[in-house]
């Protein structure tokens, strides 16, 4: 899971998303008026296909799943469901892209909440998930640094074995590519060099190059490239850790 920059959407739509969450504040059933308002044939033709695309252009790789970064981004997901909170369907900040396997398999309805009533689940538009999760690169695997991070990784199963064979994949190429990304800048391809941080940034599973970035430092790292101390001495200069760090907060869009 890696930090998702929320964008703002097209004016129409923002009105659009206003105007049938006060259709929901004025109903007697708010939650039968939700549901009947997300399916209704105007909403998906008029509102929720810029919705769709303003989500994917935040994604993760190519419209990743926010939560696994794994698989395609297929659905709108209510971070807070509608059945809990109904008054928040139309709520841009409640929506996120997820894969059907981590929405209608593992979240569905469910949002564990702390005691205080604060929600446990990490929002990544909202929360820096490595507050809360370390990703162990040569396992593969995430490892919990507080409660919300446990209560992310048990809900959407992100140690799951495909995912960890994932991982494994995506950190053997982004190994490549922070290669190829050396041997560019040390040539002063500038087109090479954008092309291998674009590579970076649109593979499945980004959140393994993030940790390489944020664990560069680190002795885990240090052996994961211990054949290839130039490319390790490449990812530790202040210069390519600002310009990666870049590649990760600014948008598809704009990148």
């Amino acid at each position: 899971m890696i930090p998702i920059t929320r964008l703002e959407l097209p004016e129409h739509t923002r009105r659009g998303l206003q105007e049938q969450t006060s259709k929901i504040a004025a109903a007697r059933d708010r939650l039968r008026e939700a549901h009947r308002l997300w399916q209704n044939r105007i909403v998906r033709t008029s509102i929720l296909p810029t919705l769709r695309a303003t989500l994917a252009d935040m994604s993760p790789g190519i419209k990743r799943c926010m939560y696994c970064g794994d698989s395609l981004g297929t659905d709108i997901e209510h971070f807070e469901p509608v059945k809990i909170r109904p008054i928040r369907t139309f709520d841009w900040h409640n929506h996120l892209l997820a894969c059907s396997y981590c929405n209608s398999r593992q979240k569905q309805d469910k949002f564990p909440l702390a005691a205080d009533g604060t929600p446990l689940l990490l929002d990544p538009t909202l929360d820096d998930p490595a507050e809360h999760l370390h990703l162990a690169l040569a396992a593969g695997v995430y490892v919990d640094l507080t409660p919300r991070g446990k209560a992310t990784i048990d809900l959407f199963d992100l140690n799951r074995g495909e995912l960890v064979k994932g991982r494994d994949h995506a950190l053997r190429a982004n190994r490549r590519l922070l290669r190829d990304w050396r041997e560019a800048a040390e040539d002063d391809d500038v087109d090479a060099v954008h092309e291998c941080l674009c590579d970076l940034r649109e593979q499945p599973v980004a959140e393994v190059a993030l940790a390489l970035l944020q664990q560069a430092n680190s002795a885990a790292v240090a052996q994961l490239f211990a054949r290839d101390p130039a490319t390790l001495a490449h990812l530790r200069r202040p210069e390519t850790l600002a310009l990666a760090a870049e590649v990760f907060t600014t948008s598809a869009a704009d990148w």
